[in-house]
């Protein structure tokens, strides 16, 4: 990569030496700059990806091997049902020095007394991200690697020693002051509105309930939950306003953008240093620079040097979803809030501030609502009434809690001014659960892919700017993407109707398989399929739907394959040679013997068998020399 950027370089150079001597090269100089700019880009994401680091322990160790890993933690995640997870950067692997990110999970309650910097010695197997075990499901493997964070361990009381000494750095202090401010508060706010002030604040997530978090998500809110531009930029507003009386002179105005930049970063900090807010705060104190100088700066340009500064330096933001809906959202909001905010000019105060709420809100929401329905499959339908409501109670909500914050620092928030706070919170959920109790409004569900996203954002950007000056060339730009859009989505529609598949799916101690027909699905279950994640994800995926149910019998056929599958009762016919065998519900059979007598193809166990029958039956079919499929171990199977 570095020899494609180099000639990358050297082309840009020779491209911008043409151009000043023949102007009709300035196309390819445009081209040899793109060329330079993704190559720069591409490089910069090498060099910061772990993988390509040969210090990195991914390096260092082998799959099933125990090893004895010196780490620090430096990040708190979200607790699942059983484990606390932290994200830990490595020391030392088998006492060799090494380096990395490694997520960590705990026995739940293990990391009780643990802080962002404590040292630990953790030995056991260093695992690696698995695919995912059902077709069309959310990677969280490849989520993790593209933050690089490679592999994880798992920590109980009998594998972890705990050392004494602590990594004071910026995550330590940045936590710690974090759970001072949290620690003070408990004495005078609810638990439940404690959660969302943390979240709000100082942008932790970790211990706000799941119902909460159904409401905002519902209510087209959940962005407030997440540290960002909105709270960034009142940050500033609020220290300028504090300023304004220093009088106007070179070196106060030196001393007030100091403060200012100060106050945003320091923001940071107690916000946890996350992609958001980085974001944010990198953009706003482009921002201070340029009012400090006094010219008037491109606020497009300002977005793009932020965006560029921090992908140089962290590139792996990049793939993150709350960074990119940030920046698209933004982006939207530069561009399209002046076009919205024109059609009316109202001469109220108060109406022209709620008018410019909701001109925001459209704009927010037209460059988001592609992403986000191509990841998250759902569409808030409320979201301009809960951001016309929220956005006044998140100004005093900002105000009262950045004062609270600063004075619970010091363990000296007044009673009143703490209930406040609370108050408020408890009228913000409680305005968001009545709007996400219309759940009717909210579209969930959207088939969506790769394909139609760019396609949409091409049709979005081309409406627009024929939207505003429209002309013949922009309309027929306009009218282009549109087809291609229709296109995208219809070429979709036919490869889904050409496809056919049976597959037996990883469902927890059940059997769950599927026959697909182009956009019918047929379900083979004897449990309950309502509300079925797995069912949900596989059929809005492949632009489907479930059509017909049957119970699961004992032989199946698809596309001109015979399915012969074996359960409790232990029941087969004889020499029939099926494709495939599939076992399930720990049939006690001698598998031996069926093979010689039914001689299949292939055999498949499912979820809902004894692990000591899978095992027993893996050994039997390496002896038999026949290929053997545990969904448990190696996720669904598919026959096409």
């Amino acid at each position: 990569m570095l020899a494609i950027s180099g000639t990358a370089f050297l082309l840009f150079v020779f491209c911008y030496f043409s151009s000043d001597k023949n102007i009709k090269r300035n196309f390819y100089f445009g081209l040899s700059t793109y060329l330079l700019s993704f190559a720069f880009g591409a490089a910069t994401l090498q060099v910061h990806s772990g993988y390509f680091q040969q210090s990195n322990y991914i390096h260092q160790v082998k799959n099933s091997d125990s090893h004895l890993l010196e780490i620090v933690l430096r990040e708190k995640l979200k607790s699942s049902v059983y484990k606390d997870r932290y994200i830990a950067i490595v020391k030392r692997v088998d006492r060799k020095k090494s380096s990395g990110k490694i997520l960590i999970n705990f026995d739940k309650g293990l990391s009780k007394s643990f802080v962002i910097g404590t040292n630990i010695k953790i030995n056991g197997e260093v695992v690696r991200h698995k695919t995912p075990y059902n077709p069309n499901q959310f990677d969280y493997g490849q989520y993790l690697t593209d933050k690089s964070i490679l592999a994880q361990m798992y920590g109980t009381s009998q594998n972890i020693l705990v050392s004494k000494s602590i990594d004071k750095d910026a995550f330590y202090y940045s936590n710690a002051l974090r759970n001072r401010i949290l620690k003070n508060l408990k004495k005078s706010i609810a638990p439940k509105e404690l959660n969302v002030i943390a979240a709000l604040l100082l942008g932790q997530q970790q211990e706000i309930s799941s119902d909460v978090l159904h409401d905002y998500q519902f209510a087209g809110a959940i962005h407030i939950l997440s540290v960002s531009g909105l709270h960034v930029g009142f940050i500033m507003i609020f220290m300028t306003f504090l300023l304004n009386f220093l009088p106007k002179n070179r070196w106060t105005s030196i001393f007030k953008l100091t403060a200012v930049i100060g106050s945003l970063w320091g923001f940071a900090v107690l916000a946890g240093l996350s992609p958001s807010v980085i974001r944010s705060v990198t953009m706003f104190s482009f921002v201070a620079v340029g009012l400090h100088l006094k010219r008037k700066t491109n606020i497009f340009h300002t977005l793009l040097v932020s965006l560029l500064l921090i992908l140089v330096f962290e590139p792996s933001f990049l793939f993150d979803v709350g960074f990119q809906l940030s920046y698209v959202a933004l982006f939207f909001i530069l561009w399209l809030q002046p076009i919205f905010s024109d059609f009316w000019q109202p001469e109220n105060k108060i109406i022209k501030y709620f008018w410019d709420i909701l001109t925001v809100s459209f704009a927010a929401q037209i460059g988001a609502f592609p992403l986000s329905v191509y990841y998250f499959h759902q569409f808030p339908g409320l979201f301009f009434a809960t951001n016309l409501i929220i956005i006044p109670f998140l100004s005093v909500i900002m105000a009262v809690g950045v004062l609270v914050m600063i004075l619970a620092v010091f363990n000296a928030v007044p009673d009143f001014l703490a209930k406040t706070l609370e108050y408020t919170i408890v009228i913000l959920n409680k305005i968001i659960n009545w709007v996400a109790s219309f759940d009717t409004f909210v579209v969930q569900d959207i088939p969506f892919n790769k394909g139609m996203l760019v396609a949409l954002y091409f049709f979005l950007v081309a409406f627009f700017l024929c939207f505003r000056k429209p002309d013949s060339r922009k309309i027929t730009f306009a009218s282009s993407a549109l087809i291609l859009f229709v296109v995208s989505y219809f070429a979709t529609i036919k490869v889904s109707q050409n496809q056919k598949e049976w597959i037996v799916f990883n469902a927890k101690h059940s059997t769950l398989i599927v026959a697909r027909t182009g956009k019918n699905i047929t379900v083979f279950s004897n449990g309950k399929i309502q509300n079925n994640n797995i069912l949900k994800s596989y059929a809005v995926a492949n632009f489907a739907q479930v059509t017909n149910r049957r119970p699961i019998k004992n032989m199946a056929y698809f596309n001109n394959r015979k399915i012969l599958i074996v359960d409790s009762l232990g029941q087969y016919p004889e020499k029939i040679a099926p494709d495939v065998l599939l076992l399930r519900q720990s049939p006690k059979i001698n598998l031996a013997r069926l093979l010689q007598h039914c001689k299949p193809k292939m055999i498949v166990a499912d979820c809902s068998n004894y692990k000591s029958y899978v095992a027993l039956w893996k050994k039997t079919c390496a002896q038999q020399k026949i290929p053997f499929h545990a969904i448990a171990e190696k996720g669904f199977y598919r026959l096409n």
